[in-house]
């Protein structure tokens, strides 16, 4: 049937407003299909996505922290290894996963403060693209050396480098990772040269060292802690304000020569930017139990780390002070992609 153009024009307000009324009819229903989504959850294995390799540092601690979740919400938790480009490449991927609350990211000072740093031309902002659940642990890290290396003290390090500038290797967890940023403040402070060897991840520059590839290594005590105790390396010192409980015997870096000398990186939990809030406050209960069991702690106590879970809204603030922070640290250092 054909309607003269008049008729049809006296009609579009009347069907936009049948249009519209449906719409808010349809409302309820979206809302009550997405609570009780919400409400189930989980109901399906949640994917956990680490922006490192395996045996990394981050990766053993993701790998402690997921099986303890696993037990607290009774779903299994997949562990995606994607490292890369000093955590980019993994954390894009997580910014980019569907907001559906089975995707979890394990986020920290590289990914969230450092990287951002220094490449300006992430394709993620590490405040607008996450929803922060909870910081959970910080971690410092380890000078350790091959026991073939004539140095049994920082003091030591620092005379051999002087004596041959450049002609240490030290091997870090990848560039614009926390071992990089604090070799790079090291040598700012007290004025050596060592030739920086960057690589994969953690283990990869633990094998580096333990292999000869490198002279010595700086990363997260979790990477170095059992194998200095085994005693294939020579932890000279960590980077802690105070000496950690798992490593007594250790001096701070600030003890042995360099005074005011303190670095520690961190780990949290976060899920795409979208995620429903009432999924994120369910996760959020379960990452802080998880966190507070006594399996986690012995796991952070023996691996030089301190547990500093809080809100959601205390760790969206302490990403942008870190952030800040990173950027006239790395300005001060020099550090350039």
């Amino acid at each position: 049937m054909r309607y003269p153009g008049n008729e049809i024009r006296r009609m579009r307000p009347a069907v936009a407003m049948a249009m519209a009324l449906l719409a808010v009819m349809a409302l309820p229903a979206t809302q009550a299909a997405a609570q009780g989504t919400a409400q189930a959850w989980p109901s399906k294995p949640i994917r956990f996505i680490v922006p490192w390799t395996p045996g990394s540092g981050t990766d053993l601690w993701s790998r402690a922290f997921a099986a303890r979740l696993q037990e607290v919400v009774g779903q299994s938790v997949v562990i995606d290894n994607r490292g890369g480009a000093g955590t980019v490449i993994g954390t894009e991927i997580a910014a980019k996963a569907p907001a559906d609350g089975y995707t979890i990211y394990v986020g920290g000072s590289v990914s969230l403060a450092i990287s951002p740093a220094i490449y300006p031309k992430v394709a993620y902002d590490p405040v607008r693209d996450f929803a922060p659940v909870s910081l959970v642990s910080r971690f410092y890290n380890a000078i350790a050396v091959h026991p073939s290396l004539p140095a049994k003290s920082v003091k030591e390090l620092i005379a051999l480098s002087r004596r041959q500038p450049g002609a240490l290797m030290m091997a870090s967890a990848g560039n614009g990772s926390t071992s990089h940023l604090v070799g790079e403040l090291f040598m700012v402070t007290t004025g050596v040269k060592w030739t920086h060897v960057p690589y994969k991840g953690g283990g990869q520059s633990v094998a580096g060292v333990l292999g000869g590839e490198s002279h010595f290594t700086i990363s997260p005590v979790v990477a170095t802690a059992s194998l200095a105790r085994s005693g294939k390396l020579r932890v000279l010192a960590v980077t802690s304000a105070q000496r950690l409980p798992g490593l007594p015997d250790v001096p701070t870096v600030a003890e042995s020569g360099v005074p005011g000398f303190e670095y520690g990186g961190w780990n949290g939990i976060l899920v795409p930017a979208g995620t429903p809030a009432e999924m994120i406050a369910r996760l959020h209960a379960a990452t802080v139990k998880a966190a507070r069991t006594p399996e986690f702690r012995e796991v952070l106590e023996q691996d030089g780390s301190q547990l500093v879970a809080g809100t959601p809204e205390q760790f969206a603030a302490f990403i942008r002070s870190e952030y800040e922070r990173h950027v006239k640290l790395i300005k001060a250092a020099g550090i350039r992609p």
